[in-house]
């Protein structure tokens, strides 16, 4: 890093500068918990860690606070990598309060704390009978697993879901289920051994020490472990003396030599947590995309794409297609044709999912040389809102099949379409998978949708997007980013006018379906929903 300015109680590149946010000298009752005057609330963002989940999670499913933009290009791949920030420092040093504050004030969506607590090894039987008497090394570089650290960070920055281990303090062990990550815009890593390993550092865009003073991590130590993990007051010490003190002396300490940043006094040191953020704010700025207008001048003008499929155009289909687009259609009929479509539509999409010879015996005791379905599972994801209404026709054709949600929305201050919510199957990568929206105008949401299901390691031959209407910029971006989703759908409009709805269109299809309000600029639901 360049040569810093006098910030006052923070060390950068090997210089110095003292403040009056605290001292050493200062009382541990006053240090703790951590002084420094309190910042006012913010509003929470998103993030991820091993105490507090973004807003809702439970085995099922998870609810993010606030909205995704996207993380790729018009072509579908990855624009620029999530920026990662490693947090080291000794144990009870303040580095996961850091790592709070950190995220408080940056006050972006989808931050990710992952704690290096989550890595460590599975012990033996004789380690464990070790550590049962404080006396095994937790803080010893051995005691982590690092190719699985690197592995996950890198998956993460990737944009990738990852499965992290749970770890239990107290039996000294991983617990049988692992929680699921999903990427994000800035991924925190914080840790004692966060700098121990040259892979894991060259994966780290900004390096953190945070400096506190040994009693202080002492009396913190003491206090969490003795009421968090079930210790009592002489095996805590006694581990102190024994591993924690070393390892610190000949491990932690040293690699405060590879940090960008020190931070003296942890969570105290307000003035050099602004600093990191003011940093933080201007990588993110460089990061900004603007997706949809760069779909809008995109792959344009070129003949349809192979991947897409139409549903014959019979008298039937187009008698239907005649009345859900008539604005003077009533609810009633408009639910009815459209449900009517939407299962023509889905039978037609289950003929080009991989189909096998085999043999059967009828009740006539005859051979009979028919077809089986050559995959393991079938799942559906919806695009919230409108794509959900599909999922009885996608139920009533495919028994047992798996059901996902994704909820994309338009952000009104910039028009991007952000990622709200998701819920997707366990082992979604080993399916085919329909993905259901019921209009497509210029393709934001639905290629947001099928980056998702890529970052879930869901093969791309094995996505099938399924609309009742597309636009041709839609089709054309879908299959421009993604060549090998298939593309299936009853109609196909030319159009799509400057406000991104497609003509003649079909009008806000989510409205007239469950009967709510339009939207107050009358938009289509893809352009206020979920931007597709």
């Amino acid at each position: 890093m360049s040569s810093p300015p006098a910030y006052p109680g923070i060390r950068i590149s090997g210089c110095w500068a003292l403040g009056a946010e605290g001292s050493s000298a200062e009382s541990l009752d006053r240090l703790l918990p951590p002084v420094g005057s309190r910042r006012s609330p913010r509003k929470r963002t998103t993030s991820q860690c091993k105490s507090e989940p973004p807003l809702l999670r439970t085995s099922k499913r998870t609810i993010y606070t606030a909205g995704r933009p996207p993380w790729y290009n018009e072509h579908g791949t990855q624009s620029k990598e999530a920026f990662a920030i490693g947090l080291g420092g000794g144990s009870a040093s303040g580095k996961t309060t850091v790592a709070r504050m950190i995220i408080e004030a940056l006050d972006v969506p989808w931050v990710v704390l992952l704690s290096m607590d989550s890595f460590y090894k599975v012990l033996t039987t004789q380690q464990q009978e070790q550590a049962a008497h404080n006396n095994f090394n937790f803080d010893h570089p051995d005691a982590f697993d690092f190719d699985l650290i690197v592995s996950t960070l890198k998956k993460l920055k990737q944009g990738k879901s990852v499965k992290v281990p749970v770890y239990d303090f107290t039996t000294h062990s991983r617990k049988k289920d692992w929680k699921t990550l999903y990427g994000a815009n800035v991924i925190i890593f914080e840790g004692i051994m966060a700098f121990a390993d040259k892979a894991l550092l060259e994966l780290l865009d900004m390096k953190i020490f945070v400096d506190t003073d040994s009693d202080i991590r002492l009396v913190r130590r003491l206090r969490r472990d003795i009421s968090e993990r079930g210790r009592d007051i002489e095996g805590v010490i006694k581990q102190y003396n024994k591993f924690v003190k070393p390892a610190f002396d000949q491990y932690i300490q040293p690699t405060m030599r590879v940090a960008d940043i020190v931070v003296p006094w942890g969570s105290g040191n307000t003035v050099a947590i602004d600093l990191i953020v003011q940093h933080m704010h201007s990588q993110l700025e460089e990061r900004e995309l603007s997706v949809r207008a760069a779909l809008a001048s995109a792959h344009q003008c070129h003949p349809l794409p192979q991947t897409l499929s139409v549903l014959k155009s019979t008298p039937q289909v187009r008698g239907m297609h005649t009345i859900i687009r008539d604005k003077e259609t009533s609810r009633d009929e408009f639910i009815f044709y459209s449900k009517r479509l939407m299962r023509l539509l889905i039978e037609h999409a289950l003929s080009f999912l991989p189909f096998q010879d085999c043999v059967v015996q009828t009740p006539q005791g005859q051979d009979y040389a028919g077809k089986c379905y050559a995959g393991k599972q079938i799942t559906g994801v919806s695009i919230l809102r409108a794509g959900e209404t599909m999922e009885p026709a996608l139920r009533a054709v495919c028994k047992d099949v798996r059901i996902g949600t994704i909820l994309i929305q338009t952000n009104q201050l910039t028009g991007e379409p952000e990622l709200h919510y998701l819920r997707l199957p366990k082992d979604i990568s080993d399916d085919h998978v329909i993905l259901t929206d019921c209009t497509v105008s210029t393709g934001a949401a639905a290629m947001m949708a099928v980056r998702v299901l890529l970052d879930h390691d869901v093969p791309e031959d094995k996505i099938f997007l399924l609309s009742l209407l597309m636009a041709e910029m839609g089709v054309h971006s879908v299959a421009y980013a993604f060549p090998r989703v298939r593309i299936i759908t009853t109609a196909v409009d030319k159009r799509v006018n400057d406000l991104f709805r497609i003509i003649p269109g079909i009008g806000n299809f989510g409205d007239r379906y469950f009967g709510t309000d339009a939207a107050p600029d009358g938009s289509d639901e893809e352009e206020v929903a979920s931007a597709s």
